[in-house]
């Protein structure tokens, strides 16, 4: 038996005290999660993190950096998932695009808000992302070697 942990990434994204979330079915349940998902073939994690906040909030975002790697094993399904979450601003809201049909809706709340729905969360990784964010917690994404891998790779 092979075990292979599933790649995926998140951003944090706050603004003027507000952090983007998004409201999506788990298990048959409404939770609230940041915008995120998996790793996809071709794409470094900067790439899939700004990806997954356009096609589930409708927000292009910039990644400024990586908050930190996280891992959690979901109690439902036993899947490991290792999570890229990156600290990103949002630039333009494109308020015609669909979101993805998973997603039921984009909203901000604060972290008081966030909080106090601690039990309709993703993961304990959506809270302690914020709450490390809130504690100043950043790196450079300088720390990141992300050969693309749709980039050539010279002989040698």
């Amino acid at each position: 038996m092979r075990w292979t942990p599933h790649v995926t990434v998140a951003c944090v994204i706050e603004h003027q005290g507000q952090f983007l979330l998004v409201e999506e079915l788990s298990n048959n349940k409404r939770v609230l999660n940041q915008p995120a998902g998996h790793l996809e073939p071709n794409e470094t994690l900067v790439e899939a993190a700004i990806r997954e906040a356009l096609e589930e909030t409708a927000w292009q975002v910039e990644v400024t950096g990586l908050l930190g790697f996280y891992t959690y094993t979901s109690p439902h399904n036993q899947t490991c998932y290792h999570r890229w979450c990156f600290i990103a601003k949002p630039v333009r809201h494109m308020q015609q695009r669909e979101l993805d049909p998973a997603i039921l809706q984009a909203l901000w709340l604060d972290a008081d808000a966030i909080r106090q729905q601690q039990k309709r969360l993703r993961s304990p990784m959506v809270l302690q992302a914020i709450e490390d964010y809130l504690a100043g917690v950043r790196y450079p994404l300088a720390l990141l070697n992300e050969h693309p891998p749709h980039a050539e790779h010279p002989p040698g």
